[in-house]
C-alpha cells in the first residue's frame, strides 16, 4: 500500500496570483477550480476568522475534480477563551465535502491544559481526520503525542508518528531546487509507507506557494 501526497497553499483566492499562476483575464470565481487543475490540496485558513455557510462547503466540493482535497482550518470560536463548543457541528458541515475533505486543523495557542485537551478530544468527530496546531511549547511532551495517537489525532508539524498521516506547513520561503529535493526525500519514504502527507506553503503575494507545491509533487512522483 502507498500513501499520496497532498500539496498545496494555504488559500487560493489571491488575484495578485494572475498573470503568474492564474491566466491574466481569470475572474475571481474561478480561482478555485484554476487552481484545482494543477495541484490537488489547498489549506482554507478564512475558516478560522469567519464560519462560512454551510453550502459554502458545498460549492467548494463542486469545483474541484476526483482526487483533490481540502484542509479546513476551524473557525477559532469553537475552541476560544479555553472552552470547547460547536465543533461537532462544525465538523458536520465540514464533512458535506465528502470525499473532497481531508483534515481540519485546530489551533491551539494557548498553554497546556489537559482538561482542554480532553473536551476537545472528546468532541471530535471519529469519521474525520484532524491535526492540532499546538503553538506553546508546554504542549511537547510525549504524553500529549501518546493522547493524541489514541484518538487518532496528527500533531501538526510532526513528520513521525502512529497515525496514518502527516500535516505539513512548510513557512520559510524561499524554496529552491535544492530545498524542494530536500523535503520530497523525507516525504518519500512516508509515502512509500502508506502515509497520507498533506503539505501547505505560505502564502505571498507572488505565486510562489503554488508552484512549489507542484514542483513538490513532481519531484516526490520521480
Amino acid at each position: 500500500m502507498t500513501g499520496r501526497l497532498y500539496a498545496g497553499a494555504s488559500g487560493f483566492s489571491y488575484p495578485s496570483w494572475k498573470n503568474g499562476f492564474y491566466p491574466a483575464d481569470a475572474r475571481n470565481d474561478d480561482f478555485l477550480r484554476l487552481y484545482a487543475e494543477r495541484v490537488n490540496a489547498v489549506e482554507l485558513n478564512n475558516t478560522f476568522y469567519r464560519v462560512p455557510p454551510e453550502d459554502q462547503f458545498d460549492r467548494w466540493a463542486a469545483q474541484v475534480p476526483d482526487g483533490f482535497r481540502f484542509a479546513v482550518t476551524a473557525s477559532r470560536r469553537l475552541t476560544s477563551f479555553g472552552r470547547v463548543e460547536g465543533v461537532d457541528e462544525f465538523c458536520r458541515m465540514a464533512r458535506r465535502m465528502g470525499d473532497r475533505l481531508g483534515p481540519l486543523r485546530f489551533k491551539v495557542p494557548q498553554a497546556r491544559d489537559d482538561g482542554f485537551l480532553r473536551l476537545l478530544l472528546d468532541a471530535l468527530d471519529p469519521e474525520v481526520a484532524v491535526a492540532l496546531d499546538f503553538r506553546h511549547d508546554s504542549w511537547d511532551d510525549p504524553e500529549v503525542t501518546a493522547r493524541l495517537e489514541e484518538r487518532g489525532v496528527a500533531r501538526a508539524g510532526a513528520w513521525e508518528g502512529a497515525v496514518a498521516f502527516r500535516y505539513l506547513r512548510l513557512r520559510e520561503p524561499p524554496y529552491d531546487e535544492e530545498a524542494l529535493a530536500l523535503v520530497a526525500a523525507q516525504i518519500r519514504p512516508q509515502v512509500a509507507a502508506g502515509v497520507d502527507v498533506y503539505a501547505f506553503f505560505r502564502h505571498e503575494d507572488a505565486p510562489t506557494a503554488p508552484l512549489y507545491a507542484e514542483r513538490l509533487c513532481a519531484l516526490v512522483e520521480e
